[in-house]
């Protein structure tokens, strides 16, 4: 089965096409000061984890853990090996920090780690790297509930030091498992082409069998390889299948297959499946070419027309079957034997004029045979919208659109990025969504219990998206927007973090030095604006606000709203908030 090719399905309704743009707002940002007694856990590159890839992974890293499941507490790793929480109190103060566990090794000894990464898997289970390659699965019995007391069920060394991305807990028929999603960069040294490095997706999961009560070990072990640092993974809640947004594809690498013909794209396939039939078309008519066995009769065929399927059948066998594409003059369309052993069948569109992308809905495996007169004369009649030259008459009324129209923000670097899903048994792809110019943003947990949502800039808007596993025609749901979010964020070059809360009341964006900006949604006002130039009453304004703190700021929180703005917390050694604001922005058009 070839995968699906599938859209995205933007819900009108969420779309504002009457936006005006953000205000700027001076109401102060309530802020607070926090001294931590040790630093946190920063790791930094080395001088060998050169590429983007590794910038992407490992450099543009969140020491901030918020957990999704309690949503008033925040977990980071300090450089004394403990996992510390603390309680995010609204409009009140910052909770002290508290030691949860400890790592039991000393990891500040290895020289060739990564940063410590953890992921709250469900409302009592925690995954937990310690960077120098070695898992934990832990117990953490109800974190909602004080003391905590985090038990160690699984812990082994799994190689090269790894992140984790997103992890998952599963209970069916009484065995537990957790399934994790863990990402390392490493280098192949057999690979010529670029930097020579591989990014690296293991699906790893880990079972407890229901004869041992208390053991838990590796029963799953799935390696997928790319070339770039996904934008996004996540396996769904069901464990059924794994979505990944990525610049470039991805392929499952089983232990037996060579690394170089996996991941060489333009090594041509080395078999060639024949087509089972092939067809051209016109502007009234379409003809398809079926090759037949030898000595075959017109007692072996079987054709049946309707007006908007079609039926062959070659001795009881079914050649084709299905949905045309449009309507067909059933009754005058006819078929033939040709004298090299070919049945040509002949269809009458209904709707003349119309071409055809493809013959039999969802079918592939035909192959359309374009003539070239009828391509040729294509091409001329799209010949006024291209030219040799950037802009050949600029004084004509209507010149020729030209790349310097465009601002520089809206240029992309990247090719355009594709949403897949491959499912967990048979690795392959199902689904695909190619998301052209649809740049990816940043993904959020909206409800702990599904994947994580992804923002994608659509326009000059950005789209929030909740995958649904369980829904195979509609996989992702189109659930807020954030308006002229997606131009506004393009200006801002010194991004690092991105988020918004959870129930899309604002977007937050923290840039690499000082400067967090937060967007919130238009709310109605208590005093009635009037728009001159269209001569109408604005009833709402969406804000703009922002905050600079003093200089050694490295995490930064808005009170009146969700504690996920925590997560927007950068490279610090101490908490240092202060109750200081200041316009020192750019207003935003």
């Amino acid at each position: 089965m070839e995968a699906a090719n599938c859209s995205l399905r933007v819900k009108r309704p969420l779309l504002d096409p009457r936006f005006e743009g953000y205000k700027l707002s001076l109401e102060p940002l309530p802020c607070y000061q926090l001294e931590l007694d040790a630093a946190v856990a920063e790791v930094k590159l080395r001088d060998d984890q050169y590429t983007l890839e590794h910038m992407h992974a490992f450099g543009m890293y969140n020491y901030l853990h918020c957990d999704a499941w309690y949503q008033d507490s925040v977990y980071y790793i300090d450089n004394l090996g403990r996992i510390m929480n603390l309680t995010v109190m609204l409009d009140t103060a910052l909770g002290k920090p508290r030691e949860v566990f400890r790592l039991p090794t000393d990891v500040t000894a290895y020289d060739n780690r990564l940063c410590a990464s953890i992921h709250f898997t469900s409302p009592s289970w925690v995954t937990l790297s310690d960077g120098t390659g070695r898992l934990y699965v832990i117990g953490t019995g109800d974190r909602g509930n004080s003391p905590e007391k985090w038990e160690i069920m699984f812990n082994e060394e799994l190689g090269n030091p790894f992140i984790i991305i997103h992890s998952i807990s599963l209970l069916k028929a009484e065995e537990h498992s957790v399934a994790i999603l863990l990402l390392r960069i490493e280098k192949e040294e057999l690979d010529l082409k670029g930097s020579g490095f591989y990014v690296s997706l293991e699906w790893v999961v880990v079972t407890k069998k229901k004869e041992d009560s208390k053991k838990y070990e590796i029963t799953k072990h799935h390696v997928l390889r790319g070339k770039s640092v996904p934008h996004y993974a996540a396996i769904e809640p069901n464990g059924n299948g794994l979505m990944i947004v990525s610049y470039k594809s991805f392929k499952v690498i089983s232990g037996d297959q060579d690394l170089e013909e996996n991941m060489d794209e333009d090594r041509p396939e080395k078999i060639k499946v024949e087509p089972l039939y092939y067809w051209q078309q016109s502007e009234d008519d379409l003809t398809v070419t079926v090759r037949l066995p030898e000595s075959s009769t017109k007692e072996d065929i079987q054709i049946q027309f309707l007006p908007d399927n079609i039926n062959i059948k070659l001795k009881d066998i079914q050649v084709l079957e299905g949905k045309l594409y449009s309507s067909i003059d059933h009754e005058g369309s006819t078929w033939t034997i040709k004298e090299n052993d070919s049945l040509e069948i002949s269809l009458i569109k209904r709707n003349e004029g119309l071409m055809w992308p493809e013959l039999v809905v969802g079918d592939k495996q035909g192959e359309l045979i374009r003539d070239p007169a009828q391509c040729a004369a294509i091409a001329e009649r799209l010949m006024h919208l291209t030219s040799d030259e950037l802009n050949p008459n600029p004084d004509k009324e209507k010149p020729a659109c030209n790349a310097q129209e465009l601002e520089e923000c809206d240029i992309f670097f990247e090719e355009s990025s594709s949403l897949c899903r491959f499912d967990g048994n048979t690795l392959k792809t199902t689904h695909v969504v190619n998301l052209g110019s649809n740049q990816y943003l940043f993904s959020v947990i909206v409800d702990p219990k599904e994947m994580p949502c992804f923002c994608l800039r659509h326009d000059v808007d950005a789209l929030l998206w909740q995958p649904h596993c369980s829904m195979q025609d509609d996989m992702w749901e189109h659930i807020a927007t954030f308006n002229a979010l997606g131009y506004v964020q393009a200006s801002k070059r010194d991004k690092k973090f991105f988020a918004c809360a959870p129930n899309y009341s604002y977007a937050a964006l923290c840039e690499c030095l000082r400067r967090v900006f937060i967007y919130r949604q238009p709310t109605p006002m208590s005093t009635v604006l009037y728009n001159r130039k269209e001569g109408r009453h604005v009833g709402q304004v969406a804000k703009q606000q922002g905050t600079v703190p003093c200089s050694n700021l490295k995490s930064k929180m808005d009170m009146d709203s969700y504690a996920e703005i925590c997560l927007l917390g950068a490279d610090w050694k101490d908490v240092t908030i202060t109750p200081q604001c200041t316009a020192d922005f750019q207003r935003v058009p």
